[in-house]
């Protein structure tokens, strides 16, 4: 009787939640909020896929910027004066202020970037230091970004690429370099942190620019219906580096499935917090990319994508 009353007490203390102080707690910045980033929810299900459930084994701290940048570098003190287990920083405007907050606490971050170019860490196959993640290598696609839109409206000569210089990344110049191969003048849109979309587009179409190619950020990923809204409006074609915003009226998008890669990056954590250190941990790159190509907005415009560009494609929206 004694070893069945024990034996029950064990069951139920394993079915019991952990306390929140005894639960290994998660920091999470993002340049959003959770209820509007639109890959808060591929990070949970991540934690869910490894068998993790927010109030039982896991405590995840979120703190969002509401789409102010200014509100980033408290938030992010605010973060390590948690001194959560690990912190994942969602975005590559997000990143560069954890890393300038702590060197001690475990981070590991999602960027469109190149980390090592964008001083956050110092090698990919061994990070050193605290900071480990996944980085998406948007910048290496903007040439082929470039070129895809060449094939399927090959009398482009005007581009323009859509902007923040507040964002460490490369793709603006690694798309005017492109530019200068393919026969492309490229025009600057520079929106800064209060984001004049209203105003890049009139400058578009003042600068007679036939597309638009949309720079990775968190920025335009939370302005994308306002972006795509008005590239319709001026009747400038668009291209992005994400399935959703040609799925949502871009002509275009190739880049890697977002959504699946930030759900894996849930890995990154477990294995920080079974003990690996971030700095042994080699960042993740993306190795297949997709090719989306919406026909009706390409027939809105009087394009015919030729069959040698559809069928490279992974989706095609009729």
């Amino acid at each position: 009787m004694h070893r069945l009353t024990l034996l029950l007490v064990s069951i139920a203390l394993a079915a019991t939640p952990l306390t929140a102080a005894a639960q290994p707690r998660v920091g999470v910045l993002l340049f959003g909020n959770p209820a509007t980033d639109p890959n808060f929810a591929s990070f949970r299900a991540g934690l869910t896929d490894l068998g993790y459930v927010e109030g039982r084994n896991i405590y995840l701290e979120v703190r969002g910027a509401e789409g102010k940048p200014e509100r980033l570098p408290d938030l992010a003190r605010e973060l390590v004066g948690l001194k959560p287990n690990v912190i994942y920083a969602l975005g590559g405007d997000v990143a560069p202020l954890i890393k300038a907050a702590t060197a001690t606490i475990p981070v590991v971050v999602i960027v469109s970037l190149d980390p090592v170019q964008a001083g956050l860490v110092g090698g990919l196959a061994r990070p050193g230091g605290n900071i480990t993640g996944v980085t998406l290598v948007s910048s290496d696609l903007a040439a082929k970004r470039l070129q895809f839109l060449k094939e399927a409206a090959p009398g482009i000569s005007r581009v323009a690429v859509l902007w923040n210089p507040a964002h460490p990344d490369f793709e603006y110049k690694e798309t005017l370099v492109a530019g200068q191969r393919l026969g492309v003048s490229v025009q600057s849109l520079e929106v800064g942190n209060l984001g004049d979309f209203d105003g890049a587009f009139r400058a578009a179409s003042t600068g007679r620019a036939e597309a638009v190619i949309v720079a990775s950020s968190r920025q335009m990923a939370l302005n994308r219906k306002q972006i795509i809204d008005l590239a319709a409006r001026h009747r400038i074609l668009l291209v992005s580096g994400w399935g959703p915003w040609a799925e949502a009226g871009a002509l275009l998008s190739y880049g890697p499935d977002l959504n699946t890669i930030i759900r894996s990056s849930a890995g990154h954590i477990d294995k920080i917090l079974k003990g690996a250190k971030p700095g042994e941990l080699p960042f993740e790159q993306p190795t297949k990319f997709e090719l989306v190509i919406n026909l009706r907005t390409a027939r809105a415009f009087g394009l015919t994508i030729p069959q040698s560009l559809a069928v490279r494609a992974d989706k095609v929206i009729e």
